[in-house]
């Protein structure tokens, strides 16, 4: 499966749909069938490091960009360095 080109647009319907759903790795298995050349990833605020800022916030959820530059996936802040998604579900007592 190739991999799909992110954008601002894709971004911004992830962040739609996924405010629509329960995050969950249901959730989750239902935005890879949606958007299959895009590897997302589904964890809790507290597993991304507190210093990083999220590119998108959403309603209990936060979206971070990665990239897997040299076989190692890191965070990343740049767009056109993207290659998957990690959907941070937010702790509703922070």
């Amino acid at each position: 499966m190739p991999a799909v080109s992110i954008n601002a647009d894709l971004l911004a319907a992830v962040a739609a749909r996924a405010g629509e759903m329960e995050l969950s790795e249901a959730g989750i298995a239902h935005l890879r069938r949606e958007w299959p050349g895009v590897h997302f990833t589904f964890c809790g605020e507290d597993d991304v490091p507190a210093r990083l800022n999220p590119y998108l916030e959403g309603e209990g959820f936060h979206l971070f960009l990665v990239n897997n530059a040299d076989h190692c996936v890191a965070f990343t802040s740049q767009l056109e360095a993207a290659t998957g998604i990690v959907l941070a579900v937010v702790n509703e007592e922070s």
